[in-house]
């Protein structure tokens, strides 16, 4: 590849891409709802987020300076992350925390790449974090959901037109930060049935002494204020 060749590749990852016209905002924004709403379409559209969900286990154990053993994501979307260190202390309490406020916070920081035009860049991003965490996949459903979901981020950035590439990236987005409001709910409704004895609310409660539902309202904040933040940015207001 010449000196050319490399500078069009930079323009086009790094390069900015027009927004679409803010109807087409809305539009995909109600089928990221569509998505996460119904419980038939959620069985299957909540696989995106736990990938999203273990990833921000996996990647906060790493920073933390743990070590990471691997991921595995079962077809009932639940998912595992293990990880090797103490079994208290910051880094622990950082990688539990990690799950449920990933989805959103990914979709929070996505929001911001796209009001700064850098749609493709976010879905080089994306497929780049996937191929980082498919290293780490330790079952053949997870490893088979990473490669499916990065392939497509991968067809769309590099085939897709402009405008195409806009509203794929809008609708992750917006998945991102809706689908990443309902976990919380749910983690909540499980535990008032006391189906989730062992939650990442209770562990975190387990090394803080901080009662669960506190945390869970930790949850329900970076969620929503997530949501409302990546919301005004991508709808102009």
């Amino acid at each position: 590849m010449d000196s050319t060749e490399l500078g069009d590749l930079w323009d086009r990852v790094f390069g900015t891409q027009p927004a679409p016209e803010q109807w087409l905002v809305v539009v995909t924004a109600t089928v990221a709802l569509i998505a996460v709403v119904p419980n038939v379409l959620w069985r299957l559209s909540r696989n995106a987020i736990t990938i999203a969900h273990e990833g921000g286990h996996g990647l906060i154990a790493l920073v933390s300076g743990r070590r990471l053993e691997g991921i595995r994501l079962h077809s009932d979307t639940s998912g595992l992350t293990v990880s090797r260190g103490r079994p208290t202390g910051a880094g622990m309490i950082l990688t539990a925390a990690a799950g449920y406020t990933a989805p959103p916070l990914l979709g929070l920081g996505g929001a911001w790449l796209l009001t700064d035009g850098r749609i493709t860049l976010l879905l080089w991003v994306s497929t780049a974090l996937l191929a980082v965490m498919l290293v780490m996949i330790r079952n053949l459903y997870g490893a088979l959901t990473v490669i499916f979901t990065g392939t497509a981020f991968l067809l769309v950035s590099w085939l897709a037109s402009p405008a195409v590439q806009s509203l794929f990236g809008y609708t992750v987005v917006w998945f991102l930060l809706l689908g990443g409001v309902r976990p919380a709910f749910e983690l909540q409704s499980k535990r008032r049935r006391g189906r989730a004895p062992d939650s990442d609310a209770d562990q975190l409660s387990r090394l803080t002494d901080v009662p669960a539902v506190l945390w869970l309202g930790f949850f329900h904040a970076v969620s929503i204020c997530s949501l409302i933040g990546g919301g005004r940015w991508m709808l102009g207001r």
